[in-house]
């Protein structure tokens, strides 16, 4: 049990430290989604509204730490999931059966190449990595390529975590990028941003040796992954977000999106940010035109962590902009809902492909917009 404190720790982190959401506010998911993410979020929910209960004054010296003292809140709140489970022989199992699922064990089939580790980015000493996922037999001529983008808050995760989607898009015929990016607090929300144009920018440059066609280039992501890929839809032709990472004046367009749970509009949404205008700075909503990428749009209805508006939001920005766009409502799951192999994250899967096939089939997409920032 000791072992798996940390991880249920930054599970409930993604909850506060994703949504930033007052605690008598938002609660930590839907109490029926037992086996999903949402259910163990909604254990140590269980565990912190008891405390709540018994002491109301430490609670509240508890979620002041979350903004005044991350690593003393941390501490804090691994030392009372431990106490409780401790206590609780049941609440133990709970928590047992709840720990995070991992795709770092994923095993990629035999029809999958994969090429690991490749830098492209670096900030002085500093490297991020992604890993390409190839067809060995791939297609005639040059293929699509989907930047796949895992989730974590802006703060945990890495590129491992999204293996089974990026095979899945090789095993049909693309080129998959699934990059690691730089997390919270090393730095802020707006250099993971950076980092996601970068990783384009690498592809862009490198598509001539693995066979990629620069004109057809999408992008997948959940929760703060689907917030960046979202970002890369809407904000290339805006040089300020660029970053130094490498490769510069490469466009860091991408023409096709698939964003589950995305955060849409900061500006409405958390406390990330130290004023309104640094939420705009990174919010999708604020760059989307005519010029903007195809967007496929998934959200869970309950979504307790990125409310569901948020999507709606980036819906209507598009449709306004005369962007195709389509939302697909999950009834139930919770927030991470692709997760796993349920039929629900197999249909995500398959839903992605389908749209990625539709709207990267025409090699002939519109040439990018130069970057360059006229709003300053």
């Amino acid at each position: 049990m000791r072992k798996r404190i940390p991880c249920l720790v930054v599970c409930m982190l993604l909850v506060y430290g994703l949504a930033g959401a007052a605690p008598q506010e938002r609660s930590f998911g839907a109490a029926q989604d037992k086996q999903g993410p949402g259910g163990r979020w909604a254990v140590i929910g269980e565990i912190l509204r008891k405390y709540k209960a018994d002491d109301p004054q430490a609670h509240g010296e508890l979620m002041k730490l979350r903004t005044t003292d991350r690593a003393a809140f941390r501490s804090k709140v691994g030392k009372l999931v431990k106490a409780a489970a401790d206590k609780d022989p049941e609440l133990k199992k709970k928590l047992a059966r709840a720990r995070p699922r991992t795709t770092a064990g994923f095993k990629p089939p035999d029809s999958v190449k994969v090429v690991r580790d490749i830098v492209y980015a670096t900030y002085g000493d500093r490297k991020v990595m992604l890993d390409l996922y190839l067809p060995k037999s791939p297609p005639a001529g040059k293929m699509p390529c989907i930047m796949t983008v895992h989730g974590g808050g802006w703060r945990s995760g890495d590129k491992n975590r999204f293996a089974r989607f990026a095979s899945t898009f090789a095993e049909k015929g693309f080129a998959a990028a699934c990059i690691s990016y730089r997390l919270r607090p090393e730095v802020e929300v707006r250099q993971c941003v950076e980092d996601a144009k970068a990783s384009v920018r690498w592809v862009r440059a490198n598509a001539d040796k693995y066979a990629i066609d620069v004109d057809r280039i999408g992008a997948f992501g959940g929760s703060a992954g689907a917030h960046l890929v979202a970002m890369l839809g809407t904000s290339f032709k805006t040089a300020k977000l660029e970053g130094k990472g490498g490769n510069e004046g490469v466009s860091s367009r991408v023409h096709a999106v698939v964003a589950l749970a995305t955060p849409a509009d900061l500006t409405t949404f958390g406390r990330l940010m130290a004023s309104a205008e640094a939420a705009k700075l990174i919010s999708p909503a604020t760059y989307v035109d005519s010029h903007s990428a195809k967007f496929l749009l998934m959200h869970c209805k309950s979504d307790r962590v990125v409310p569901y508006k948020q999507s709606l939001i980036l819906q209507e920005k598009l449709k306004k902009a005369n962007v195709p766009v389509k939302l697909i409502t999950i009834e139930a799951g919770g927030h991470a809902f692709w997760n796993g192999t349920s039929a629900t994250a197999t249909k995500v899967r398959a839903d992605a492909v389908s749209f990625f096939q539709e709207a990267l089939k025409s090699p002939k997409t519109k040439p990018a917009p130069t970057t360059g920032d006229k709003s300053d």
